[in-house]
């Protein structure tokens, strides 16, 4: 065959090979005719149907439960736009969601499933989701921890993108020889200054500053324990932490299947710059169990759970009631008020208060509720209240919490959102959820974090959220340099300050 026949065959079948994908593409692109409806919402995952989201977040693809061919239609204020469901998962595309997001923030869109049967498109009431114009900090970072209690072979504090779906890991325990690792903290959500423990081999506090990584070793003789449960003063000169005496048992008889005590705890603040650490008489006493600290945004109070101590333990575990106090503190000179307020007192109430957390602008103040102790992680009683901080009063943030644990969380630099761990899915595993807060303190329903496949990674995805806190950037410490510091450098040794009472 000559060249020229061999040119021009090959350009014949080229051209029926685009006629072919063009048809193909315009097969799989026709838009669909609904012909009739079904009563009722389609069943979906993630329960995204209601939820409010910040415009700057990254695409919340959801799965059809249902078994029959699905399309979503989606409706704004530039139009409609047919997404047609792939095994019921229905994905939006990156570039489109972005600009749906753009374009409808502060107002809402209509999503409406359809579903053939029979030959016909029948569509699902449709559902809204409410975009607000309130933007979230764009990373969120957490530990994930596989569900053994007593020790791991890996786990590890990772990072992620939520306004795409990348993650990243800020560290892993792999670079230290599988020792825990856990607490990570930073100041007023700014990676550059963060801090978290390592325990066991290699052990010790990781104090991240500017990307540069000391190891300090936190027991001294004078405290009950190293340092446990952290918060930065807004300043970043300071860190309040407690120190616990901490044990847990296990139970087969009980919907809470592990409780975590204190024996013993205290509140101390530790200087950043002077490597010394201080404390008040109000929190430092042996008939009080004091724990979870945390600073005013303000810096000039410091807020935190104690409870009257109870023994013997863990026969009584049950009758510790955590109120949330607080106290003055002057950061010129690390001192402490010489009164203790309290804000809610869970002896009085029959209740108890963990994880206390102010929102950035001072206005509410978060706090989870259980009906005793200080892990509320494990109570499947725990919920999510607010306290106005203007007015003293408190409420259940009624729209967030679930039947399940609804525990720690963290705010937004701009206070409209929170994000929690909870175990509503199933009951085993902590996932994040988050909401928005408006101007009265009112929760959203919450929306779980989005996946690009939410039903196949959270079915697969065999370790819990843990600590999820949200930051303003990326932490961009190396994770060799903290190995490094933890495994070659002897530490710095914390002292306690002469004038301590």
């Amino acid at each position: 065959m000559s060249t020229l026949a061999l040119r021009s065959l090959r350009r014949t079948f080229n051209i029926i090979f685009m006629v072919f994908f063009l048809a193909l593409a315009t097969s799989c692109g026709r838009k669909i005719s609904v012909t009739g409806s079904i009563e009722g919402y389609p069943e979906i995952f993630p329960d995204y149907a209601g939820v409010t989201i910040p415009s700057n977040i990254a695409p919340l693809n959801f799965s059809f439960l249902g078994e029959e061919p699905a399309t979503l239609i989606v409706s704004g204020k530039s139009g409609e736009r047919q997404i047609k469901g792939r095994k019921g998962l229905f994905s939006f595309p990156t570039r489109y969601w972005r600009k749906l997001m753009a374009e409808n923030a502060g107002a809402s869109i209509s999503l409406t499933v359809a579903v053939r049967q029979d030959g016909k498109w029948l569509a699902f009431n449709p559902f809204t989701i409410n975009v607000s114009s309130d933007k979230i900090d764009p990373f969120l970072s957490f530990r994930l921890i596989p569900p053994g209690y007593q020790a791991w072979k890996r786990l590890g504090i990772y990072q992620r993108n939520l306004e795409t779906y990348s993650q990243t890991a800020i560290f892993e325990n792999s670079l230290t020889g599988g020792n825990c690792v856990n607490c990570h903290s930073y100041c007023q959500r700014d990676p550059s200054k963060m801090l978290f423990h390592a325990r066991g081999d290699f052990g010790g506090t990781a104090m991240i500053l500017d990307d540069k990584v000391e190891k300090l070793n936190t027991k001294t003789d004078s405290t009950i324990s190293a340092l446990v449960y952290p918060y930065w003063h807004p300043s970043g000169r300071y860190v309040a932490f407690s120190v616990n005496k901490t044990n847990q048992n296990f139970f087969s008889h009980n919907e809470n299947r592990i409780e975590v005590y204190d024996s013993a705890s205290d509140v101390v603040v530790y200087d950043v710059d002077k490597h010394e650490i201080s404390w008040s008489p109000l929190t430092r006493s042996k008939d009080s169990f004091e724990t979870f600290p945390t600073f005013s945004p303000d810096g000039r109070s410091l807020y935190f759970c104690s409870a009257k101590a109870v023994s013997p333990m863990p026969q009584e575990y049950s009758k510790a009631k955590y109120s949330l106090c607080r106290i003055d503190f002057n950061p010129e000179d690390a001192s402490f008020g010489e009164k203790v307020d309290t804000l809610y007192n869970g002896f009085k109430n029959g209740k108890s208060v963990s994880f206390p957390r102010i929102s950035p602008d001072g206005r509410f103040l978060v706090f989870t509720l259980q009906e005793y102790g200080n892990f509320s992680i494990w109570h499947k009683d725990a919920d999510l209240w607010a306290a106005d901080l203007a007015s003293g009063e408190s409420f259940p943030l009624e729209a967030a919490n679930s039947e399940d644990v609804d525990s720690y969380h963290s705010w937004s630099g701009n206070s409209r959102w929170l994000v929690f761990s909870s175990r509503r899915m199933d009951g085993l595993y902590t996932r994040p959820f988050f909401c928005h807060i408006d101007g009265n303190g009112q929760a959203s329903k919450p929306f779980l974090l989005p996946q690009k496949n939410p039903l196949r990674y959270y079915a697969d995805q065999m370790n819990s959220y843990n600590l999820p806190e949200l930051m303003e950037r990326k932490a961009t410490v190396n994770p060799h340099d903290i190995a490094s510091a933890l495994r070659n450098t002897p530490g710095t040794d914390v002292r306690v300050r002469r004038e301590n009472p």
